[in-house]
């Protein structure tokens, strides 16, 4: 859709006397081509030059940011994906964005600070997996030394999973009503994508299709050279059946008969059978007859009686362009020619599927070519959409982010995240200071908003940026906006290059056949993905490996992921510094580093030590179990609920996570997993060693020892029942343990 170029207003010409006057006939046809020119859209050079102007970073008053992006559907995906080769194959680098249905299935599958790496994995596996991808942005920068300028190109293509082969599957996806109205907001066009979005293979669905194809190719074609008599054969009980195939006979052997005894006639398709249903058309220089309007019960009741009658005749199903069925029936005379005729019908359904297969690809053809080019691909905060790349266009994520990080290596060998380069510079970091890490929020702060640029640019000085357009200015070029993932991806091309000159990377000095990608003052800095906005980590994608991120700052202690206990089932609200409060009670002011809340029914408690990890899972069992004033005064009875909370260590946490099943509350979650899970939690002490505690706790017998409040401990001999502690159960529960232990080894 055209656009009129900024700074042209038309404005209507009113004289100021309203009685009309004649005019000269001269004046009167200039001011009618004035009038002309005034309604008729502006020059195109103009609007190519206003299209490809540097746009200022900020968006006009309907949302739409004056750059000219190309908007790709499967109606015109075979011409932009042409023109994109070219583009990205004279690149410098590429920008990349996604737009999906959805970030997180549940509340507490966001990623956490207190989140292992593969628990984080483990939660953008399951985003996107669950997810659509919407649309697909993809931005082309070339370089032009003669301009000392960047060109960029963006594109944005619809996407939509529809069904495109009968072999595939329907695909099913979710929608986050806060993400769909998120994209709502910013006027998201799902017409065009659930009308228009280009479908797509990934390349584990296309090789699962061809074997099949290939499996059927095989099959057919050993089936047509051995065709015993009465293979699948239906019995005929009615009486509708036995009348249709004898009239099938007679019919079959009219034409038949017509086609051996005027051999000459049949060549110009004037054989007709009385019956009047039957006339010759050709296939493959063969005679052969249409089957049109035959029910698919009849037509296997035709394939009988040719079986059983008719060695010279044989049953043919193709497929059109339009993927229609044709069925015909084919003269052949010689058990050679019947041979050679069935390996071209099968040569040619085996090209036909491939073909069909080919089309299915859809927008997969663009990942496919930027892996192929092997350019540098820039992201912001990238990871899940690289993440939904893979899912969606290579196969299943793998099981771990190492083979994840290795695999997508292989595939897109160099891959720039700029939320990780504003990471890395201190003036960058200095700007980006108290502001969000956004894409729009670094666009507007390290992005130009002036049109004028100096001739000979310094090095911190903006990089000049100009949108190409399209040579004919078709109608699929539109306003970019953001959110949009085609507008996403320039803007992430356009903070990039403006990062670059923070590292001292001087674009004049790149000639055509540089590879940005292997620039020193770069090099140190891609393949490093940040997996999420609060990990405090980066991924080395070439080793697979996780290592800080440097200046992050931490809401909470380095997590010791062997001294973590989880903890659900919570059916009040209990706040974070409550359930602190109650641990501190009973093991110490500083045996808890940190409580996390998952959500209103889970937390993760870490313990400054690993020993009070087992400690409180034993002392929560041993409470549960014991049927004493004990268990409810307990400063451990706000965390038990009265048996409604469940604890487990880290490894269970994961474990949940993994689960396919996804139920909004975690405390739901963990049970539906912890049911149908084979090894049940392990939180509960053993039976017998819980009797022994309680025994040798009510007996009195135990000595133990109790914190004073000075921090010191005295030994006493318990009396009475009533006068048991908390350190009672813990130092019962140590020594019944040993005892337990040694006990089981004497068996």
């Amino acid at each position: 859709m055209a656009h009129m170029p900024t700074g042209y207003t038309v404005q209507s010409i009113k004289p100021n006397n309203p009685t009309p006057r004649r005019l000269p006939p001269a004046t009167a046809v200039m001011q009618g081509r004035l009038r002309r020119l005034l309604r008729a859209p502006p020059p195109r050079s103009l609007l190519s030059r206003a299209l490809s102007s540097s746009p200022p970073p900020g968006d006009g008053g309907d949302g739409r940011s004056g750059v000219a992006v190309k908007q790709v559907t499967r109606g015109n995906l075979a011409e932009a994906l042409e023109e994109l080769r070219g583009r990205v194959r004279e690149a410098t680098f590429v920008g990349l964005d996604l737009e999906m249905s959805g970030v997180t299935s549940a509340p507490w599958r966001d990623t956490f600070e207190l989140d292992r790496a593969d628990v984080r994995y483990l939660k953008l596996r399951d985003s996107a997996e669950r997810f659509a991808a919407l649309q697909l942005g993809v931005c082309p920068f070339r370089w032009d030394p003669a301009k000392s300028a960047f060109i960029a190109h963006p594109h944005n293509f619809f996407i939509f999973p529809r069904k495109e082969l009968t072999d595939c599957s329907s695909h099913e996806f979710l929608c986050q009503t806060t993400s769909i109205d998120f994209l709502a907001k910013y006027q998201f066009d799902f017409n065009t994508c659930f009308r228009e979005g280009i479908s797509y293979l990934s390349r584990a669905q296309e090789e699962e299709v061809l074997q099949k194809i290939n499996l059927l190719h095989q099959d057919g074609t050993s089936a047509s050279s051995t065709t015993p008599e009465g293979d699948g054969d239906m019995p005929l009980k009615r009486a509708a059946d036995i009348l249709f195939t004898e009239r099938m006979k007679i019919n079959f052997k009219e034409w038949r008969d017509a086609i051996v005894s005027k051999p000459d006639d049949h060549l110009s398709g004037n054989i007709r059978c009385t019956a009047g249903q039957f006339q010759t058309v050709f296939f493959k220089m063969r005679p052969a007859i249409m089957l049109n309007g035959f029910s698919s019960h009849q037509l296997q009741l035709i394939q009988q009686v040719l079986r059983k009658n008719f060695r010279d005749l044989i049953y043919v199903c193709t497929f059109g362009e339009d993927e229609t069925s044709e069925k015909r029936v084919v003269y052949s005379d010689t058990d050679e020619d019947k041979i050679l005729l069935m390996k071209d019908v099968q040569e040619d359904l085996l090209k036909n599927r491939e073909a069909r297969v080919k089309s299915a690809i859809g927008i997969r053809h663009v990942i496919d070519l930027l892996s192929s080019e092997r350019k540098l691909i820039v992201g912001h905060s990238c990871f899940l959409d690289i993440a939904q790349v893979y899912s969606k266009f290579v196969g299943p994520l793998p099981s771990s982010i190492k083979e994840f990080a290795l695999s997508i290596h292989k595939i897109f060998p160099h891959i720039a995240d700029t939320r990780h380069l504003m990471t890395v510079n201190q003036a960058v970091q200095k700007l980006m200071k108290q502001k969000s890490k956004s894409l729009s929020s670094a666009f507007s702060l390290l992005c130009p908003s002036s049109h004028s640029y100096p001739e000979k640019p310094s090095t911190l000085s903006p990089v000049r940026i100009e949108v190409g357009g399209d040579k004919t200015m078709s109608s699929c070029f539109i306003s970019g906006a953001k959110h949009e993932a085609g507008y996403d991806a320039y803007m992430t091309g356009c903070v990039f290059a403006q990062l670059c000159t923070y590292l001292d990377i001087k674009f004049e000095q790149l000639s055509p056949q540089d590879n940005l990608a292997t620039n020193n003052k770069l090099q140190k800095h891609i393949n490093l993905l940040s997996p999420s906005w609060n990990s405090g980590t980066v991924l080395d994608l070439s080793s697979g490996m996780e290592r800080p991120e440097p200046g992050y700052m931490r809401r909470y202690p380095a997590a010791v992921y062997d001294n973590i206990v989880l903890i659900w089932g919570f059916v009040s609200k209990v706040r974070p510094k409550e359930i602190k409060d109650c641990i501190r009670k009973v093991f110490g002011t500083g045996s808890v580093t940190s409580v996390f809340p998952i959500d209103s029914t889970a937390v993760l408690v870490q313990f400054n030590k690993s020993e009070s990890v087992n400690d409180f899972l034993d002392l929560k069992a041993v409470l549960e179990r014991t049927d004493s004033a004990i268990s409810i005064l307990h400063p451990l009875s706000t965390i038990l609920e009265g048996g409604q909370t469940r604890a487990a260590k880290y490894d269970t946490y994961r474990d949940i996570c993994s689960s396919s099943e996804s139920k909004y509350l975690f405390a739901d979650q963990a049970e539906t997993v912890c049911a149908t899970s084979k090894n049940q939690v392990p939180e509960n002490v053993d039976d017998n060693l819980i009797s022994d505690v309680q025994q040798s706790i009510l007996d009195g017998t135990l000595l133990t020892t109790v914190n004073k409040g000075d921090g010191t401990k005295s030994g006493s001999k318990n009396k009475d029942a009533d006068d048991i502690t908390c350190q009672h159960i813990l130092d019962a529960l140590h020594n019944n343990r040993a005892l337990f232990g040694n006990r089981m080894r004497s068996q």
